[in-house]
């Protein structure tokens, strides 16, 4: 029975927290948590050739933009520092991702001679370029240039 209330009270916690359930708690063993928080906004996604253009070039926020490759070990490690910055800067930047061996067109219109970079756009134009595997706050600092007050 105390096992029964705490698992309510949890849900209810959870619930409170915005976190989407698609059962409520019943029971210990056949709990289903489908967690939405992945669909909300802070997410990078993966931008291509197709929607660079209205995903990036007529974004009306700043827009932070990863180039990437899956074999690049430097990329890997600064994948959790972007993620990290797009949910603290969630609704102030938009962040994409481009993966350079699928789309090498925008790798090469952006002069991209290294991975991982990243560039930052505001009002569809380049501002400026970090290259290599940075600190979190390197890339705060770059953001913060261009995020309005």
């Amino acid at each position: 029975m105390a096992l029964q209330a705490s698992m309510n009270m949890s849900a209810m916690s959870t619930a409170r927290a915005g976190v989407l359930c698609s059962k409520p708690f019943k029971n210990h063993r056949k709990s289903s948590i489908v967690c939405k928080a992945r669909e909300a906004v802070g997410v990078v996604k993966v931008v291509t050739d197709s929607s660079w253009d209205s995903l990036v070039i007529g974004c009306e926020i700043p827009v932070l933009v990863e180039f990437w490759a899956p074999w690049c070990g430097p990329c890997r490690m600064i994948t959790p520092v972007i993620d990290e910055l797009a949910a603290e800067y969630a609704g102030k930047i938009a962040c994409y991702k481009v993966n350079t061996d699928d789309c090498p067109n925008i790798a090469s219109k952006y002069a991209i001679r290294s991975i991982p970079t990243v560039l930052m756009f505001k009002n569809g134009e380049k501002k400026e370029g970090v290259i290599g595997a940075v600190p979190k706050s390197t890339l705060a600092a770059t953001i913060e240039k261009y995020v309005e007050a």
